[in-house]
């Protein structure tokens, strides 16, 4: 892979709820490149989104440092970070979040109305395959097509990272490797750097790498010699 575009160096994340502590985030040091797709694999409970969570400046670790480029976002201000998530970062959920009195067209534009090199929405929606639901509203979309709206609102502003929480989780397989198919063509076609979180094993074979995360910690790395297409592996 090219140039890292974020890295993290012995981030911990502790969570305290009066005299309970519990370490969600044990040491976490890793790095994610431009064009590269990783998988964060690990059970339930494991510190996945956690650390998805600090890789987007949507939390801060309670130690360690975190660089995006040269800046440093453990010393950001709040207005820095929110300006480094709106600038560089695309998020897709587990659940699209897409506003129901808008068209997927519309659900787009909210987010290239504040960036500041946006592609159009219509661009956007082709790139996922969506080109002719333009008009439609969330309700009259399938499950994986609205989460393909959601793909859309997230790289519309050419984002540099693009950081996906179980984006299949509440799909059947068949329409989860729709919305896979969608991220792997926006990872190679425009180059972004992309971390999805998973717990289901299989997801694993589309990655450049797969990071294992077991109770807060990097069990293990692995880099995929040969990558599956998302239709080709066993769900």
């Amino acid at each position: 892979m090219s140039t890292p575009v974020l890295r993290t160096e012995d981030i911990t994340r502790i969570y305290r709820t009066g005299a309970v502590e519990v370490q969600a985030l044990r040491g976490v040091t890793m790095e994610l490149s431009e064009g590269e797709m990783v998988v964060l694999l690990g059970a339930s409970g494991s510190g996945k989104s956690t650390l998805l969570n600090i890789l987007g400046a949507l939390d801060l670790p309670t130690s360690g440092r975190v660089f995006f480029r040269d800046t440093e976002l453990t010393r950001a201000t709040d207005r820095e970070l929110t300006r480094f998530r709106r600038e560089h970062v695309g998020f897709v959920f587990q659940f699209y979040n897409l506003m129901p009195a808008l068209t997927a067209r519309e659900n787009v534009g909210l987010v290239t109305e504040i960036s500041e090199d946006p592609m159009r929405p219509e661009e956007a929606l082709e790139r996922v395959g969506l080109g002719h639901r333009l008009d439609h509203f969330p309700a009259e979309l399938s499950g994986g097509e609205q989460q393909r709206v959601a793909i859309a609102r997230a790289i519309a502003k050419r984002p540099e990272l693009l950081l996906c929480d179980e984006p299949t989780g509440a799909l059947d397989s068949a329409t989860g490797v729709s919305v896979l198919e969608a991220l792997c063509e926006v990872n190679r076609d425009l180059g972004t750097a992309t971390a999805l979180i998973t717990h289901n094993a299989g997801i694993q074979a589309i990655a450049h790498r797969v990071i294992h995360i077991a109770d807060g910690q990097i069990a293990r790395e692995e880099i995929n010699a040969t990558r599956l297409d998302p239709k080709d592996i066993t769900w």
